[in-house]
């Protein structure tokens, strides 16, 4: 069966949603370890099951959906018969403004997204994204939020860059900046620091072509090869060279997705 995957990024909720997608399909292998974004994830499910663990946490089966909470090690994915599901990314603040879930009470976990969000329950009927993002109406944004989202657009641009003085260019003390932080994100502003770094570093990566991986963590601020091999395997839950080696083993160039490890 051909796989199709649609996504779009809507501009008018872009302070909230980093994406929506619709994919239908089987996939070519077993399963895949996806690495953290940042994101909290919503999957309404619309067709067979599909298994899912966060972390070193218990499977969740999800036959209506489930949502991934903030996280910082890679997510399971393991469908059990067809892909049939809309899904909806978030931006780092958009947990709670999206879906008036706290995203602390979700970190690291996955759960069942009907008891978690009641209103996906309408995407169940949804026929398009376009009704998928009439259906995302997220609640105005506090002083908070605000502060919280400078932090996010400042750690994008810099993620090596001290939390201490980002706190101080905002007007707060590091201590409130990490705990409203940690209550809008759902993570540590040092904790979300090492997943953009990593993010950016596995879009760098052109997996059909040598990697020098030196050079590569170096760019990205790793000056060390065994805290680099460390942060990378606790983020993507292989090695560098497994890594490479699983995205060459099941998708072509033009399928390859950053941070996705197929498991035959």
């Amino acid at each position: 069966m051909e796989f199709t995957y649609e996504e779009r990024r809507p501009p008018a909720l872009a302070r909230f949603v980093e994406s929506v997608w619709y994919a239908r399909g089987r996939i070519d292998y077993r399963r895949e370890r996806i690495a953290p974004t940042g994101s909290t994830v919503a999957v309404v499910v619309l067709g067979d099951p599909i298994q899912v663990v966060a972390g070193d946490g218990p499977p969740l089966v999800a036959r209506e959906g489930f949502l991934i909470g903030p996280h910082d090690r890679p997510v399971i994915n393991e469908p059990l018969g067809e892909t049939h599901c809309f899904g909806v990314v978030t931006t780092p603040v958009g947990c709670g403004a999206l879906f008036g879930v706290r995203p602390s009470s979700v970190r690291g976990k996955v759960v069942d997204l009907m008891t978690a969000w009641p209103g996906a329950v309408a995407l169940r009927t949804a026929g398009s994204l376009d009704d998928v993002e009439k259906a995302l109406v997220p609640g105005p944004p506090g002083p908070a939020l605000r502060r919280c989202e400078a932090a996010v657009h400042a750690l994008e641009a810099d993620p090596l860059r001290p939390i201490a003085g980002l706190a101080a260019e905002l007007n707060v003390s590091h201590g409130h900046l990490d705990r409203e932080f940690t209550e809008i994100v759902g993570l540590a502003p040092r904790a979300l620091s090492r997943i953009l770094r990593l993010r950016a570093l596995l879009a760098a990566i052109d997996v059909y072509a040598p990697v020098d991986w030196p050079g590569l963590a170096a760019a990205y601020g790793w000056f060390d090869q065994s805290h680099f091999i460390r942060d990378f395997r606790r983020h993507t839950g292989v090695t560098p060279s497994a890594y490479v080696k699983a995205q060459r083993a099941a998708f072509t160039p033009d399928q390859a997705a950053p941070g996705f490890t197929p498991e035959m």
